[in-house]
């Protein structure tokens, strides 16, 4: 990139002009994103260019047997990533590389760049049955919010931060915090949330969560229906009742169609909460941070009332949690009553076997980004073509050479897990906005007929004798 330098009474400055807040940086400094340096007088990007030696299959093109079968890397076993290259702002300007390079006979071009995402967020998914909070409670960061709890999916707890509208829709500050708060998520650091209502967690990508100061062991092995159709037969002829504690559908064994199915007799024993189907029953407690992703910490609490006509002294009942962390062993006494009594080991054989079926709690960060704006005419002159070729599958694209979901519909929205990425893949401009590597690879015939920049095409070996080229490994 060419330096533009400023008037001679402050010929030590230039612009940068890699964003829209055309930093004036001294020599020897960098700009506010502390990407761009004046390195004697000229504009320099400070980070190298990633390569990486080595790159996953992606989805062939369906030419036939005999063509390009998806590598994004040629026959080196390397591929440039767009960490380090580089931004096309102000976004008329080709792409800052441009690569060819030759696979299986097929010429291949792999446009090069790192986005300004204005409009970009993080998806979390936190694999605990512990509550977090509230939906569509606000997520903070150092007091500001910077997102929101949204839907619970199976066994996992899911947050939205960042977006638009937090970046640049709010105050300085909260647009400030935002950023930060997704910069570090996305570069696979640790950032401290507060959910309004709900619990403080520790959120890595890659990591276990820690909420409220506890460190998550376990993702829950299904809900209580679940885990009471997984394991009922090896209950059968062990236990008389197995109660499967959890905030979304609590199990009774004997009145659940696999029990039915086992011909055990109903026990008579009946739970709180609104019943569905025969066995499952929902609402049988608040959420909290008990069994089961309840506030239930007695599970006596959640039995309603014993049937004398159908329960009998003696009757033994397991009431276990969906993660096997939580389990308990009653005995009815003469008067029906449940009392504790110590489990059998063919008993805890199963309630560990729940344990080890249970995957580890996990942090997933998501970067979701817009890629359907101004980065495409870095790409082509005519950027609805190279949308249409995303969408068709002409064309594939990655995050630092991670493979991304594309969502469907308009533009290019992409979806890509950070753990994927090299670290420290993801920089910011102060606009706020976040700064990340995207790669568009498709064959050259494709790439002509976009109205591609082919004055800028160099090939993959031209580019290797340029200095600032850092090769990182990575497995294929």
């Amino acid at each position: 990139m060419s330096a533009d330098k400023l008037p001679k009474k402050t010929e030590d400055l230039i612009r940068c002009d890699a964003c829209p807040v055309l930093c004036r940086i001294r020599e020897g400094k960098t700009g506010a994103c502390d990407r761009y340096a004046n390195i004697e007088g000229v504009l320099t990007r400070v980070d190298p260019l990633v390569v990486l030696e080595t790159a996953e299959k992606h989805v062939p093109f369906a030419d036939g047997i005999n063509s390009w079968q998806g590598d994004l890397i040629p026959s080196a076993d390397k591929f440039v990533t767009g960490i380090g290259s580089g931004t096309t702002y102000p976004d008329y300007k080709p792409a800052p590389f441009i690569v060819s390079a030759e696979v299986d006979d097929i010429d291949v071009i792999t446009v090069v760049s790192e986005g300004v995402f204005s409009y970009c967020g993080v998806k979390i998914k936190i694999d605990t049955d512990r509550y977090v909070g509230p939906e569509q409670a606000a997520v903070l960061a150092n007091g500001e919010q910077v997102g929101h709890v949204t839907t619970a999916e199976y066994g996992s707890q899911m947050l939205a931060i960042g977006g638009v509208r937090h970046l640049t829709g709010g105050s300085k500050k909260e647009g400030k915090v935002t950023c930060d708060t997704m910069l570090e998520l996305c570069n696979k650091k640790p950032v401290e949330l507060e959910v309004e209502g709900g619990a403080k967690i520790t959120v890595q990508a890659g990591k276990a969560p820690i909420i409220d100061g506890d460190t998550e062991e376990r993702m829950r092995v299904g809900c209580g229906s679940a885990t009471i159709g997984i394991f009922a037969p090896q209950w059968f002829g062990k236990a008389d009742e197995v109660i499967v504690v959890d905030d979304h559908i609590t199990g009774v064994l004997t009145e659940h169609q696999a029990g039915q199915f086992l011909e055990m007799p109903v026990s008579g024993i009946r739970v709180r909460g609104r019943r569905s189907t025969p066995g499952r029953y929902f609402q049988v407690a608040e959420p909290g941070a008990g069994w089961g992703g309840t506030d239930i910490t007695d599970p006596l609490d959640i039995i309603d009332r014993v049937d004398p006509k159908k329960a009998w002294p003696g009757m033994t009942l397991l009431m276990v949690s969906t993660t096997g962390q939580d389990s308990a062993w009653f005995v009815l006494d003469e008067d029906l009553v449940p009392q504790p009594a110590p489990m059998p080991e063919d008993i805890s054989i199963v309630v560990d076997r729940i344990a080890e079926n249970c995957e580890p709690a996990l942090c997933s960060v998501l970067f979701m980004a817009g890629a359907g704006g101004s980065l495409r005419a870095g790409v082509t002159e005519n950027p609805v073509r190279l949308t249409r070729s995303v969408k068709e599958a002409l064309t594939k694209v990655s995050c630092g050479g991670a493979p991304v979901y594309i969502w469907p519909g308009g533009g290019i929205t992409l979806l890509v897990d950070v753990t994927e990425m090299p670290d420290n893949s993801f920089g910011y401009v102060p606009t706020p906005a976040l700064v990340a590597p995207i790669e568009f690879t498709l064959k050259r015939e494709d790439y002509l007929a976009l109205g591609g920049h082919q004055e800028g095409i160099v090939t993959l070996e031209t580019l290797l004798q340029k200095p600032g080229i850092h090769n990182m490994a990575r497995e294929s």
